[in-house]
């Protein structure tokens, strides 16, 4: 069992999942725990960290949603995943977030800072921790969120209806694409509130939730995950065909976030991403106390 544990662990003791898998996360990452190797056993790692097994299996399951662990059989530990399991690039938005996310809550405290044109990925991805909490596999104590969107009140860059060639754009397809636009936004963020302000209720967990308007279109989705992670995703402008209205098609501007790729920078994996985590939190900490206003999901 030494062998095995001086191979796999550093025989720190640390408690907690989140702590746990970084440990880990770190040791693949460096190569001393190679694709292929399997880890010890669930009571060993217990043991080693001096936690329970239940912490393990959290730990475990976050290493797993990273694509970092094989799938896990019954009765044997888990493998470390080969190259092609375990992507070490950015993935599609909506399949990078919400294990970024659950990790996040791992925190006593959490705090996320969004820039996006809707809250839509962020209230989707949100349901994985959400769920964890309900279940009672974890509980933070305090969880702030922050959010920032398009005001209703600009002219949105997209989407937008793509301009007629002979005597420009329709002003009623301009106000039609607004409106369905304004509409996502304010009901997406208003189920993102609800099922957050529900573990107030339900678990006694200090909940705050707040929009504040931008007075400009966003290039990007940024989410900022307890002043230790920024997570980047450009959003891409196609030209297709949607329908907006009882049937009506419209050939518009728009762009889908949740299959663009997200860029993850982590203060702890050096100087250039600590960088571009401290300075993105400056940037939306500016935005949010100067040029941006309160903001109404109605």
């Amino acid at each position: 069992m030494a062998d095995t544990m001086d191979v796999t662990l550093n025989g720190s003791r640390r408690r907690g999942a989140q702590e746990i898998a970084d440990d880990l996360r770190r040791r693949i990452k460096a190569g001393e725990l190679r694709a292929g190797d399997r880890l010890p056993t669930q009571a060993v790692l217990a043991e080693e960290f001096g936690v329970e097994r239940g912490t393990v299996r959290q730990a475990l399951q976050l290493l797993e949603a990273d694509g970092l662990l094989s799938s896990r059989s019954k009765g044997s530990p888990p493998r470390i995943a080969s190259a092609a399991t375990a992507p070490d690039g950015p993935q599609p938005t909506m399949v990078a977030l919400a294990p970024r996310l659950i990790e996040a809550f791992q925190a006593p405290e959490v705090r996320i800072d969004a820039v996006c044109m809707t809250s839509e990925t962020l209230m989707l991805a949100l349901g994985e921790p959400l769920r964890l909490i309900h279940e009672g596999r974890m509980r933070p104590s305090a969880v702030d969120v922050r959010v920032l969107l398009p005001s209703r009140d600009i002219d949105l860059a997209f989407p937008v209806p793509v301009p007629d060639p002979g005597d420009g754009t329709d002003r009623a397809d301009d106000v039609v694409v607004h409106q369905r636009w304004l509409a996502q936004r304010n009901a997406q963020g208003q189920v993102l509130r609800h099922n957050l302000r529900e573990l107030r209720s339900s678990h006694g967990i200090d909940v705050r939730v707040t929009f504040r308007a931008l007075p400009f279109t966003p290039p990007v989705k940024l989410y900022l995950l307890n002043h230790e992670e920024a997570l980047l995703s450009y959003y891409m402008v196609t030209k297709r065909e949607e329908e907006i209205d009882s049937g009506t098609k419209l050939e518009m501007y728009a762009a889908t976030g949740t299959q663009a790729l997200l860029f993850s920078f982590e203060k702890r994996a050096g100087h250039r991403d600590r960088a571009f985590v401290e300075e993105s939190q400056k940037w939306f900490d500016a935005l949010w106390a100067t040029i941006t206003s309160d903001l109404t999901l109605s």
